[in-house]
């Protein structure tokens, strides 16, 4: 009986410290994971800042990026980010002389962990960077055998200033304590009225859009429907079998965050896709369903990706660039995961210039200014129905694109697309204005844009 009851008492003493053990490995394991995460994120942001910038003939610093797209960003990866050294790979090339010339940059390399390979984004050219899953040598993907490894100079310039400086504007005080504007365009009636840069951007300079992109993906399914290619009423392709319950879930209910699928981290990220070089067939596509499709909104990048996934085969012989290109924005790129599917629900990079074109094709139904028919008839109105189930909150919610008929003093028929660190670009077809403002909010700080709609159109008046 003695012995069965030491047996017990020891059985009792060693559960809790086994728990206890296989928590602070849990916590190791997070540790780590995060430091690849904040490695890939800023890996991938100097690739897409610099690689964009120089695309454009334009040029951005290391420091210049990490002064603005790498601070104020998500905890832990904050101060992860700014201990880890990033290195540039530039492919040489041969000058006319003969002597050796620096060449385009092929990819960003961070350093995250001893003896671990470093995380790396590539530079694809036409589709922006590309960053590598965990644990890829870059040395290998990019077949250069051991490349060397240079350090950017942080001599490089931005782009002079067009129009206005921002810092002479007071939008901090008036519009969001903390946040920071990078840029501000205005169109009325087809035409700029308003222009202005932070130190560090100009017209050439590229940010990344965050889910402003989700608005663009729906303009690039609404170009497939107008040429036949694609229904938004018809099912997406989900499911693994037709009587899977997700098989039934529409286009239509993916742009307006209605499929009933499961969210899976809270706040909407999706960062093994977004930093951890996933893909968005394996983290995406796949997810549980909690609600009956169309009954429940709930804001969802995997939503917007699944969207584009289902319109995919028509990328052959459309891709969104040739759509950019037709709209003008021709410093627009959408860049995709390791496997080559795009990431639109944020991972496009643009200018002020090109997301008021963007804007401007709304203004205009759809119709390019020679006429030509990009849009379907009627899909401003679709995309500006609140005809699904609606968020709580200032703003209502249409498809692909937020709707600000409940902002007071702002035109009922406004409607936006919105994005991560303040991207806007306001839509007010009634008084025919584009407005765009671009930032870099730090979390925590947020930028009033029904108050600024709300000043700009009275400026107009």
């Amino acid at each position: 009986m003695l012995r069965s009851l030491l047996a017990a008492a020891a059985l009792c003493a060693f559960l809790p410290t086994a728990a206890l053990a296989q928590t602070v490995s849990q916590e190791r394991l997070d540790a780590r994971y995060d430091r690849a995460l904040a490695a890939g994120y800023k890996a991938l942001f100097l690739c897409g800042a610099i690689a964009g910038a120089e695309r454009n003939g334009a040029t951005r610093s290391v420091e210049s990026v990490e002064r603005w797209e790498l601070t104020g960003i998500q905890a832990p990866l904050d101060s992860l980010v700014a201990e880890m050294r990033a290195r540039p790979i530039r492919i040489q090339s041969v000058s006319s002389d003969g002597a050796p010339a620096r060449g385009a940059l092929a990819a960003f390399a961070v350093e995250w962990a001893e003896g671990f390979a470093p995380r790396f984004a590539v530079n694809t050219g036409a589709d922006g960077c590309r960053l590598a899953p965990i644990g890829m040598d870059v040395g290998t993907a990019l077949d250069i055998g051991e490349p060397e490894l240079h350090d950017l100079g942080r001599a490089l310039t931005a782009q002079p200033m067009a129009g206005d400086d921002l810092a002479e504007t007071g939008m901090e005080a008036r519009y969001g304590q903390g946040t920071r504007t990078t840029a501000v365009v205005v169109m009325r009636n087809g035409s700029p009225v308003s222009e202005a840069y932070a130190q560090d951007f100009g017209p050439l300079i590229p940010q990344r859009t965050w889910s402003v992109a989700k608005s663009l993906a729906a303009t690039i399914i609404g170009a497939a429907v107008e040429r036949g290619e694609a229904d938004v009423q018809a099912e997406a392709g989900l499911g693994l079998s037709a009587n899977d319950p997700r098989a039934r879930i529409t286009v239509d209910q993916l742009l307006r965050m209605a499929s009933g699928r499961y969210s899976d981290t809270p706040g909407n990220r999706t960062d093994p896709l977004y930093f951890g070089g996933a893909t968005v067939k394996e983290s995406a596509l796949a997810l549980p369903l909690l609600d009956r499709p169309g009954t429940v909104y709930r804001y969802a990048n995997n939503d917007t990706l699944a969207a584009v996934r289902a319109i995919e085969p028509t990328f052959a012989d459309h891709s969104p660039a040739d759509l950019f290109a037709r709209i003008g924005m021709e410093h627009t790129v959408a860049e995709t995961d390791w496997a080559g599917d795009y990431i639109f629900s944020s991972q496009v990079w643009s200018t002020a210039r090109d997301l008021a074109k963007f804007g401007q094709l709304y203004l205009d139904g759809g119709v390019l200014p020679d006429g030509t028919r990009i849009l379907p008839e009627g899909w401003v109105d679709y995309v500006a129905a609140p005809s699904g189930p609606q968020p709580d909150g200032p703003f209502g919610y249409g498809a692909g694109f937020w709707l600000m008929n409940r902002s007071e003093g702002v035109p009922a028929d406004t409607f936006a697309a919105f994005g991560n660190r303040g991207q806007y670009v306001v839509i007010v077809p009634s008084r025919n204005v584009v407005i765009v403002r671009r930032g870099e909010d730090p979390v925590g700080a947020r930028f009033d844009i029904a108050a600024f709609t709300r000043d700009v159109l009275a400026a107009l008046d």
